[in-house]
């Protein structure tokens, strides 16, 4: 498959145009000549040297990530800019990012793969960024307990040598549930406002513990990295379906 049609099926899927204003992230395609031709694509949560070097060992000729190398702009390819740029083009690498977009996608997005695992169902969009959601919350059929919360979370997620920490300042009885992956707790009070019990995220700010102690909703931290491994993985499946070799590189932080 050519990369530039494989580059538009994503762009279509994820509605990439649409978050052009919202997002930091240069979504799409970072690094690449569109005329390439792929037959194997590698994913992976991170953009970084790590992963650059193993999606090349692999024979990728595509990295698609959560996390990319262009924030804001690219000012200058040098030192770790460099260390990551170069072995994409001395092996002819190609790599498309997919942030917010990825995050917001009601079916194949990191919120999603996270409601998927807590069973949650009558789900709707949350955590409203502009004229987009980058987040999900929904109903558990058999209310968690705090400690079955934060179990479930342990258990089934890729938290490496991490763990889920739990603020447990809500009730005994966690039925509505929201989830907003990676750094999401600047939403708390929509969580609040939306009178949920809990808001599972991946990492916290200093200030999320009184404010969440003083609404009396939980917080589950259940790490970064941990939280956004599911859309990368339901991004393989798709481009897998469309008959292309595919790759996961799992590099868990344990943050």
């Amino acid at each position: 498959m050519k990369l530039t049609e494989l580059v538009d099926r994503l762009d279509e899927e994820l509605r990439t145009d649409d978050y052009a204003d919202l997002d930091a992230s240069a979504n799409g395609l970072q690094v690449g000549p569109p005329d390439a031709e792929i037959e194997h694509v590698a994913f992976a949560v991170d953009g970084v040297q790590e992963t650059i070097d193993a999606a090349a060992d692999a024979g990728a000729d595509l990295l698609v990530t959560h996390h990319g190398l262009s924030w804001a702009g690219i000012e200058r390819v040098t030192d770790q800019q460099y260390g990551r740029i170069a072995p994409l083009i001395e092996n002819d690498l190609a790599l498309y990012v997919s942030h917010l977009p990825l995050d917001g996608h009601q079916e194949l997005g990191n919120a999603a793969g996270v409601a998927d695992v807590l069973e949650l169902t009558d789900r709707k969009p949350f955590g409203e960024l502009g004229p987009e959601c980058v987040g999900q919350r929904g109903v558990a059929p058999d209310p968690y307990a705090p400690d079955e919360l934060r179990d479930r979370l342990a258990t089934e997620l890729d938290t490496g040598p991490g763990n889920v920490r739990l603020l447990d300042f809500g009730p005994d009885r966690i039925e509505n549930v929201a989830v907003l992956t990676g750094s999401g707790t600047d939403w708390l009070d929509e969580a609040v406002e939306a009178g949920v019990d809990a808001l599972v995220t991946g990492e916290g700010k200093g200030k999320v513990y009184h404010e969440a102690k003083e609404a009396g909703i939980h917080v589950a931290l259940a790490g970064h990295y941990a939280t956004e491994t599911f859309g990368v993985q339901a991004l393989q499946d798709l481009v897998g379906g469309w008959g292309v070799g595919t790759t996961f590189l799992d590099v868990p932080t344990g943050l």
